[in-house]
């Protein structure tokens, strides 16, 4: 793949300086935009949605949580569990238990940056990773692709990982995420997204939207939050979203995802009258609220971010499934390709 510089991408796009990493490297934001007025912008830090902006009544809804500068998304990292706002989750979304996996015969050691379990894809994930920008589209259904090359043995995983992924806003106002990968040795890969959204706009709360999610069961786990292998039904239960509920203050819980579904996740606000539907080809969808801001948050627009202000839909595999032999494949091995896709759609419902 042609890896053009980012500074090719300038003079033709909506773009501008984000801020400057660590060791000052110039991070560029980026915007796409449709004929409907829908706006997102994105930073190839971490390849992270910073602003998604919808039209409604003639005004536009930043439906998704985020910061106004580079700096407070690398400050965000340093908080006692970072919240990972809009960003690309990986090399492994999701805990592994204990940071452990055996591939091939072979035991690798992860970071336990979590209780002791590794998170996210460790102390240095993809989301802290300054990413290519390797094409950009505008006009109809404008697109950027975000490419990075994970090295062999990167935060202890096999292989060296070349990862691409598309975003493209389409004019049905959806935010298509598309994610290939391929790698030199056999390794584990999970990847997802993990914007924080709020229907309402992102300084409001997300306990007055309504959620369905299409599942009948969700991964039981323990404690420390690690998948015990078992299933725990939907029926009877207070994460029965099967038919439309409020957003629970608190929950943190991968549903399982039939492939034969359709809309995997819904969220709607009675007041903007904004319906967002996810799609993807995941076996699951992590919902998560609550935590992770400390109600001392300062995001854009100087707007106090607290513990119901966003809801995260990561479709992914499974967590810890390179240890769960009946959990769906983790594995992706040498000469293959990864391949994900999930859409978020924006409806105005009258």
């Amino acid at each position: 793949m042609e890896i053009k510089h980012i500074s090719h991408f300038q003079e033709k796009s909506n773009c501008k300086s984000f801020g400057l990493t660590l060791d000052n490297q110039e991070i560029l934001s980026f915007e796409l935009s449709n004929k409907n007025g829908m706006k997102v912008q994105l930073i190839n830090y971490g390849a992270t949605v910073t602003s998604l902006q919808i039209p409604v009544d003639g005004k536009l809804v930043d439906v998704v949580l985020g910061f106004d500068n580079l700096k407070s998304y690398l400050e965000s990292y340093n908080l006692p569990s970072a919240p990972y706002f809009g960003t690309t989750v990986g090399r492994y979304a999701g805990r592994i238990n204990k940071g452990v996996f055996t591939l091939n015969g072979k035991t690798f050691q992860l970071a336990g940056n979590n209780n002791g379990n590794a998170l996210h894809g460790g102390n240095n994930g993809f989301g802290k990773k300054a990413w290519n920008v390797t094409d950009l589209t505008s006009d109809e259904n404008p697109s950027i692709t975000f490419s990075l090359l994970s090295e062999d043995l990167d935060q202890n995983y096999p292989g060296a990982l070349q990862v691409d992924l598309k975003y493209t806003l389409t004019e049905a106002n959806e935010l298509q995420l598309e994610y290939k990968a391929t790698t030199t040795e056999d390794t584990i890969i999970n990847l997802t997204h993990h914007s924080y959204f709020n229907l309402n706009g992102h300084d409001s709360t997300v306990l007055d939207q309504e959620m369905t999610i299409a599942s009948d069961k969700f991964l039981e786990t323990d404690s420390d939050n690690i998948p015990t292998g078992k299933f725990t039904a939907v029926s009877g239960h207070d994460f029965d979203f099967r038919t439309a509920k409020n957003c629970p203050a608190s929950i943190d819980n991968s549903f399982v995802i039939e492939p034969s579904n359709d809309v995997v996740a819904t969220l709607y606000s009675p007041k903007t009258k904004l319906k967002m539907s996810v799609y993807t080809d995941q076996p699951s969808v992590h919902i998560y609220v609550g935590g992770n801001c400390f109600d001392t948050l300062k995001g854009k627009e100087n707007a106090d971010y607290h513990a119901a202000s966003g809801i995260c839909f990561e479709t992914q595999n499974f967590p810890d499934a390179p240890n769960q032999k009946h959990f769906p494949n983790s594995i992706l091995k040498k000469g293959e390709e990864y391949h994900q896709k999930t859409v978020y759609k924006f409806e105005n419902v009258i």
